[in-house]
């Protein structure tokens, strides 16, 4: 066998071999042989044709047999020759395929497309200049924290001796049927809480609703609007029977030293409270500045050091960013049988686009890694190991368990080896602490991912079975006060 190795780009090979004659004669006899046994040839006993008859007969199987033999060990070995690590399986094809001859008189000759990693140049990355930036904390962030707060704290507090009326909250057992489907399937909703004038509730049920009291029963009819939120409600008119648990009125505690103390959080006053959220939000701006900047050195890596990514890591990346998209979107309810096959396509070329340069970066800070001389020791893995299992409220060796079946520990060890080359990265770098800029508009790359194994319950009227993404709050006025 003959070869030659041709490099048609940094990640592009190309095998010219030549297969010699005396292989191919070799395994055109033992498969012509094969053939001859079994076949029915007509004017000849089973096994008894001629074996040139029988070559003439199934010659384009014979030949197909022939060079499904040699071919791939013929490949093979000529891959090992040149030392060769195909990315992916590499694509052949024969020269002149119809007129190539395997009886061994000729050679067969063949062209293999390889896909290898690139040489990449050890890149340039001492002394890279860096801009800090931290957001500095308006007085408006820390208000908008404690009104939050105050919200959470809220109390339904039961009404008594009064009728229902605009504010209050009231807690219902709903049925509901179709006006144009009285014997269809049951608009049911327990414990549905309706906040009697808020806008973000059907304004029917607050006209039928206001006047009512504790163990009253109620029907009404509502019509909704063609353009109605729900598709399941939209131009629909329901009859609804109505089934009054309890009233009540939603109090927000007063905004002062004693509210503070009580938050359990050891807040001395309202003011104390006011400087440790201001504290909070301020650490977690420098933690967000220091993400920017490792962000930006990364994107700045890759800006600076050019080189061919492999095609198939690439498609490999943007099938896993796919993916992760397409469960994304059915954990938000969404079919994805109904989505367009024109929008699976935009959104896979721009996971493409994301891809290369995730790719890029790995393929960088690996390099960096190298140029560091980072290594990753057992004990910072079984550390790794005491996070995850903590994280998710398992034991270490549950997790270790779970990790053999995606390869043992080695995302863990890369996960920890990409972590030090991008500290490695930011050690080298010239980082100096720059005014508040918004990069909003022009998010710099993003790290590497690493590898991991309105109020809510306030609808706007009361959904269908089928149609409701979220369990009511099942918790009368009575119950919270």
């Amino acid at each position: 066998m003959k070869s030659e190795l041709k490099e048609v780009s940094p990640t592009q090979r190309e095998l010219h071999i030549e297969i010699e004659p005396e292989a191919l004669k070799a395994a055109y006899g033992t498969v012509s042989q094969k053939y001859a046994k079994g076949a029915s040839v007509p004017g000849f006993r089973k096994g008894f044709a001629p074996v040139d008859v029988v070559r003439l007969r199934y010659k384009e199987e014979i030949k197909n047999e022939v060079l499904q033999q040699v071919v791939p060990d013929k490949v093979a070995a000529a891959i090992e020759e040149h030392d060769l690590h195909p990315l992916a399986e590499p694509h052949m094809h024969l020269v002149d395929a119809e007129n190539i001859k395997i009886n061994g008189t000729e050679p067969v000759k063949l062209h293999v497309h390889i896909e290898v990693m690139p040489e990449i140049p050890s890149p340039k990355y001492d002394g890279m200049e860096l801009v800090r930036r931290v957001k500095p904390v308006e007085e408006g962030e820390v208000e908008d924290l404690i009104a939050n707060r105050l919200q959470k704290e809220q109390a339904l507090i039961p009404v008594e001796g009064r009728a229902s009326e605009i504010g209050d909250t009231v807690v219902a057992d709903l049925e509901g049927k179709f006006d144009d489907d009285p014997n269809g399937e049951v608009i049911k909703a327990d414990d549905l809480e309706v906040v009697l004038g808020d806008e973000v509730i059907e304004a029917a049920f607050t006209e039928n609703l206001v006047g009512v009291r504790e163990d009253d029963e109620k029907e009404f009819t509502v019509t909704y609007p063609a353009e109605f939120s729900s598709e399941a409600l939209a131009g629909k008119t329901v009859h609804y029977k109505a089934k009054i648990k309890s009233i009540g009125r939603s109090e927000t505690p007063e905004m002062n030293d004693e509210w503070a103390r009580s938050l359990d959080e050891g807040y001395e006053s309202l003011a104390d409270l006011r400087s440790k959220l201001r504290a909070d939000l301020e650490t977690y701006a420098k933690t967000d500045a220091d993400a920017r900047v490792r962000n930006n050195a990364i994107a700045k890596l890759i800006e600076e050091n050019s080189f061919e990514v492999p095609n198939t890591l690439i498609e490999s990346q943007a099938r896993n960013l796919l993916n992760n998209f397409a469960q994304d979107l059915q954990q938000r309810g969404v079919d994805l049988n109904k989505v367009e096959n024109e929008f699976v396509q935009m959104a896979f070329s721009q996971m493409r686009t994301q891809a290369e340069r995730d790719v890029r970066g790995a393929m960088l800070l690996d390099k960096v890694a190298e140029a560091e001389n980072v290594d990753v020791n057992e004990e910072e893995i079984e550390e790794e190991l005491s996070k995850l299992a903590e994280y998710y409220r398992t034991t270490v060796d549950e997790v270790r368990e779970s990790l053999k079946k995606q390869g043992g520990t080695a995302t863990i060890e890369n996960n920890l080896r990409t972590r030090k080359a991008i500290e490695a990265l930011i050690g080298k770098a010239k980082i100096t602490d720059g005014p508040w800029v918004d990069e909003n508009a022009a998010e710099p790359a993003a790290e590497p991912a690493e590898e991991k194994p309105k109020k809510a319950a306030k609808p706007k009227a009361a959904k269908a079975k089928s149609d409701e993404p979220k369990e009511p709050k099942k918790k009368s006025a009575k119950s919270e006060s």
